[in-house]
């Protein structure tokens, strides 16, 4: 089988538990659905849309899908209920590729003589400190310097828990005391990561939102002063979002990508939710690509978001 063989099976089998609550909610509730009918007809429709709507898809996303769905019933007239799962299936995978076009297969950075740089954003509790301490691991396991910067200075507690994780990681974590300007903790990390030759510099930021135009403004000053160092940086913004809250997840979304231009989405916390669906609403809905998922509390159930994998194991 080989390494890479082992490696994505064991991929696979962490995946597979991790959207095991989501994959026994749909498919209880779809198999219910479909007692003691042959075909898909109206009827199997309505409560295909139920079913679609309590796991957290979205109320305009599962209605995209149902039109695609009945379109092929329009189709093929006598489409069995045998068949709906494999639809079901290759529509939400095509829906998720308009926007997760290039599946990225592993924690690798483009060349450049700069560090990487990933800025990010995300209201306190969604797991923030968690997912940027998995991403140093991950980043380090494939061979990655990795170096932290502790930019949300507006609780202790954040830097102490970041702290917490680059001792845990043995990576180096640039910080100031609370109360710190952010952007001179960010200029810090980013001309500490230059000087050692860092691949990736990883800056979490305030997870505030009761005050948007603050925020915005923060963010703004951040990435400004980033650029003084790395002219490109932050080369991602990667927004942090609690799978397990549902249409939370969505609102989070909503104010964040107002506040600052969001690269890219990382949901966690999918292992212990029946509401996984949100990864498809909230990727179809904000055009905005999932990169990471996180599946469980291991250091290693931080994984790359992988359309294809997602789908087969949300319907094997």
């Amino acid at each position: 089988m080989g390494i890479f063989g082992i490696f994505n099976s064991k991929k696979k089998e962490s995946l597979d538990q991790g959207l095991a609550k989501t994959k026994e909610s749909v498919f209880t509730k779809i198999s219910r659905a479909i007692v003691g009918k042959t075909k898909v007809d109206e009827d199997v429709l309505d409560n295909l849309e139920e079913i679609l709507i309590s796991a957290d898809v979205g109320v305009d996303t599962t209605l995209k899908i149902i039109e695609r769905i009945e379109k092929r019933v329009a189709v093929d007239k006598y489409m069995g209920t045998s068949e709906l799962n494999s639809v079901l299936k290759e529509e939400i995978a095509s829906l998720l590729e308009e926007n997760n076009s290039n599946d990225v297969s592993d924690f690798d950075l483009p060349d450049s003589s700069d560090p990487y740089v990933i800025m990010v954003v995300g209201v306190n509790g969604v797991g923030k400190t968690t997912t940027i301490g998995k991403l140093a691991h991950q980043f380090k396991q494939a061979g990655k310097k990795v170096v932290l910067g502790a930019g949300d200075t507006f609780r202790a507690a954040a830097i102490d828990q970041l702290q917490i994780w680059a001792d845990r990681v043995q990576v180096p974590l640039v910080k100031q005391g609370m109360g710190a300007d952010p952007a001179s903790v960010a200029f810090d990390a980013l001309s500490s990561a230059k000087a050692q030759g860092a691949d990736v510099v990883i800056i979490d930021t305030a997870g505030r939102l009761h005050n948007k135009i603050n925020l915005m403004n923060e963010l703004s000053k951040i990435k400004t002063v980033m650029k003084k160092v790395v002219p490109d940086a932050p080369h991602e913004v990667l927004l942090i979002l609690d799978g397990s809250t549902g249409q939370n997840a969505f609102e989070q979304a909503k104010q964040f990508t107002k506040a600052t231009e969001v690269t890219a989405l990382a949901l966690t916390k999918l292992d212990g939710t029946a509401k996984g669906g949100v990864v498809i609403g909230i990727s179809d809905q904000f055009k905005i690509p999932v990169k990471y998922i996180g599946i469980g509390e291991k250091m290693d159930d931080l994984q790359i978001f992988n359309r294809r994998a997602f789908v087969d194991s949300l319907f094997s």
